[in-house]
């Protein structure tokens, strides 16, 4: 059975097509056009009633949701809740974090990220590991007492245990040698620079050197001062490391993030950053208005979806739908290497579609073969 998506504008990654539809078929786009195909009437038919059709979100960092903190208390029944909390907001395909931490907490997310994978779950990539190999100079929220020193030994001993789970590595270029960097990219781990106290110099050769892409853009790094640019002011001035930001008004200010954008063009995307209300462990984050904090009240996570994030992007940042979409879609699937299949609402693309109404507002969610309403 096909299911057919029509009476929409579909977004097809590049543009706006009007009265278009979106045929499916598991879990596979089968076809696309305007109007409606010759033998729609034999399929399920679903009326966007003039709504949109767009590609799913990606989200590549967040611990938890709907109180389950993964990142702290690693288990399939917490990666189950994180990854319907992102549903819920757009985002099919994520990348469940753990902040530093030790390193059996590590290793049980490893295992609770291949046990989900293996009972056949959807929407997990992989693993990002934010540290534990960060400078304690910008650690931000994260616990000082389980930063750790890069050694050889514990990152083959990390790697043996997370081969193919351990999707993305955040870490500090400045205090990681260039040997444990280039083990880590040989065994398929994106690196991304952050909670980084690295100067400009020190960021560019590390760029130079194959690092291409960095973390929450302008949160936990070195700023960009007119003496001393910093990691913030190399990521700017490079032309190809992407990073990812957290538009929620807390973490960076609005007109901040507008002038970033200014500057990357589509090398800057969306992450939610998002944790969830935790009293247990050593990450406990309270809800304060629309962001978290730690007890000290140091700003910890974020209370983000993915389309809060959209939202926030046209309402306070004046992008353009256009791009506010790319920047939760397109964009994240280029920096994992997923834009032959993701991002994009191609014939024989994954069928990871949303439904939004007029009001931006989401309807529906098709992921893994079937449709979730909201709000119907």
């Amino acid at each position: 059975m096909k299911t057919i998506f029509y009476n929409g504008r579909r977004f097809t990654g590049d543009a706006f097509v009007a009265d278009a539809y979106v045929e499916v078929a598991g879990n596979k786009i089968d076809s696309i056009g305007t109007g409606l195909p010759a033998h729609a009437p034999t399929d399920t038919l679903v009326d966007v009633d003039g709504g949109y059709i767009v590609p799913a979100f990606i989200d590549i960092q967040l611990y938890g949701g709907h109180g389950r903190l993964f990142g702290e208390h690693p288990s399939v029944e917490a990666l189950k809740a994180t990854w319907q909390y992102s549903m819920e907001g757009g985002a099919t395909n994520i990348l469940p974090t753990v902040a530093t931490n030790a390193t059996d907490i590590m290793y049980a997310a490893i295992d609770a990220v291949r046990d989900y994978q293996q009972q056949g779950l959807p929407g997990i990539v992989g693993l990002h590991l934010e540290g534990p190999f960060i400078n304690p100079a910008r650690r931000g929220a994260h616990i000082t007492g389980f930063i750790k020193r890069p050694l050889m030994h514990d990152v083959e001993a990390l790697m043996k245990k997370g081969k193919g789970i351990i999707k993305m590595m955040t870490l500090a270029p400045e205090v990681c040698p260039p040997e444990i960097i280039h083990y880590l990219q040989q065994h398929d781990v994106i690196i991304s620079a952050g909670h980084s106290n690295a100067t400009f110099e020190e960021a560019t050769t590390a760029f130079e050197h194959g690092i291409n892409l960095a973390t929450h853009l302008f949160n936990a790094m070195s700023p960009m001062q007119h003496r001393s640019p910093g990691l913030a002011g190399a990521i700017l001035f490079s032309q190809h490391v992407y990073a990812s930001i957290i538009a929620d008004g807390h973490h960076a200010d609005y007109p901040v993030i507008a002038i970033a954008k200014k500057i990357m063009g589509e090398r800057l995307f969306l992450i939610t950053d998002a944790v969830t209300e935790n009293t247990e462990g050593v990450y406990q984050h309270r809800l304060q208005g629309d962001k978290y904090t730690v007890a000290d009240g140091t700003l910890s996570g974020s209370a983000l979806t993915m389309l809060k994030a959209v939202h926030n992007c046209l309402e306070h940042i004046g992008l353009s739908l256009e791009e506010s979409l790319r920047m939760a879609s397109l964009y994240p699937a280029q920096v994992l290497g997923m834009d032959d299949r993701l991002g994009y609402i191609r014939k024989d693309y994954n069928a990871e579609l949303l439904w939004l109404d007029n009001h931006l507002q989401l309807k529906g969610v098709y992921t893994n073969g079937s449709l979730t309403r909201f709000n119907v």
